[in-house]
């Protein structure tokens, strides 16, 4: 028989030592510092030969509980949590990579990752070279001697394409690179890049991990030797996630798994609705057998996910106009709450970005991110089509 605990298992089951109340449900530990038994207690703990909570910028009950249950489910050696998902992606380059260092990532990133590898990695002699999403073939064109990290997003923001992670993993372990996947969207119930040959998984914890819109949070987890340097990193600049964020998150991951199976099976019902509407050119979904990369997309993820994307006929005005007639549906920057969100890109995240470069990331004119929720999913159709039509 096997010891291994399912999924939803380690999202229960996994928490801190029960104090002298015998609480069945973690407490949360709102407090900035821990004490110590005697003087040397209190070296032995800052010398690290002892695991003990010191100070909530470094460590906290709650925040270890939360980077447990991630690390078991995305089948990791180790991790850390950050106070955004952005936190944890600048951190996670920041200690990795020193100057001269160069990166290779995928071009489909979320917005302020791109900034952070155009505008504020170069102030500190770190380069970056761009692919697109159907030009994998030219990655290993892209690497250098001195390139160190090889980056993507699988599925991608906004266009939702598809990244072959065994692929990446593979030219990763050739070039000796490390490989850092943005799990966000897709979060450890439907993909384990790790097994893939990911060394680090970073998270937007504030989307699909809490799913109700409550908290920010981010999260990194991977490689043990590779954590620790994050952490070293993190402990001295202090992008560290609160310990409330951390009890909150800990109890969403309670659900995240019938939560998720609810979006997949909603999303799937409005892909396929939208794929037959006379105004919309194109859907995307994962599971859509039109998708361009749907094989890969049924290879790596268990299901679809939450968010569908597609394309009005009549460009940005068409698009403006289809936001200005929704009824339920929320527009709103976020994603992967419980209440359907639509969002249309052009006119609004990626509006300063020129035609071309849009383009270049999949985001046309007419684009429509929808990150569906769980109403009954007749209501979110029936929202959708009465804006269309």
């Amino acid at each position: 028989m096997s010891t291994k605990k399912h999924f939803e298992t380690q999202a229960i089951r996994t928490q801190t030592e029960r104090s002298q109340f015998s609480e069945h449900s973690t407490p949360m530990y709102i407090t900035s510092s821990f004490v110590f038994d005697d003087s040397e207690d209190m070296r032995a703990s800052f010398a690290e030969e002892k695991s003990k909570d010191l100070y909530s910028r470094f460590t906290n009950p709650n925040t270890s509980e939360f980077i447990d249950k991630i690390v078991q489910m995305e089948g990791a050696e180790s991790g850390y949590a950050f106070a955004t998902g952005m936190a944890a992606i600048f951190s996670t380059l920041g200690a990795l990579l020193k100057s001269g260092d160069h990166v290779v990532s995928c071009k489909s990133v979320f917005g302020s990752t791109h900034a952070l590898f155009t505008q504020y990695l170069p102030k500190w002699n770190i380069e970056t070279s761009y692919f697109n999403v159907d030009e994998s073939d030219k990655i290993e064109s892209l690497i250098k001697p001195n390139t160190k990290i090889l980056y993507a997003e699988t599925p991608t923001n906004p266009a939702i394409d598809i990244l072959d992670l065994e692929l990446l993993g593979e030219i990763a372990k050739k070039h000796n690179l490390l490989l850092v996947i943005d799990n966000c969207f897709a979060t450890p119930y439907l993909q384990r890049p790790i097994e893939f040959g990911a060394d680090i998984v970073v998270h937007s914890a504030t989307k699909l991990l809490d799913g109700q819109g409550r908290v920010l949070g981010g999260v990194a987890v991977g490689k043990a030797d590779l954590i620790r340097e994050i952490y070293l990193f993190s402990r001295n600049t202090g992008p560290s996630m609160s310990p409330f964020n951390a009890w909150v998150l800990s109890k969403s991951l309670e659900t995240l798994a019938v939560r998720v199976e609810k979006h997949c099976e909603n999303a799937m019902k409005v892909a396929e609705f939208l794929e037959k509407h006379q105004k919309v050119n194109w859907v995307k979904y994962p599971f859509l057998k039109s998708h361009p990369q749907y094989e890969v997309a049924k290879k790596q993820m268990k299901l679809g996910g939450n968010i569908v994307a597609f394309e009005i006929k009549g460009g940005i005005e068409a698009g403006r106009d289809f936001l200005n007639k929704i009824k339920m549906c929320s527009l709103s920057a976020n994603l992967g709450d419980t209440r359907t969100i639509v969002t249309h890109p052009a006119s609004t995240t990626h509006s300063k970005l020129s035609e071309k470069d849009r383009l270049e990331v999949s985001i046309t004119d007419g684009l429509v991110r929808t990150s569906i929720g769980l109403e009954h999913v007749e209501d979110i159709i029936n929202d959708l089509k009465q804006a269309l039509d």
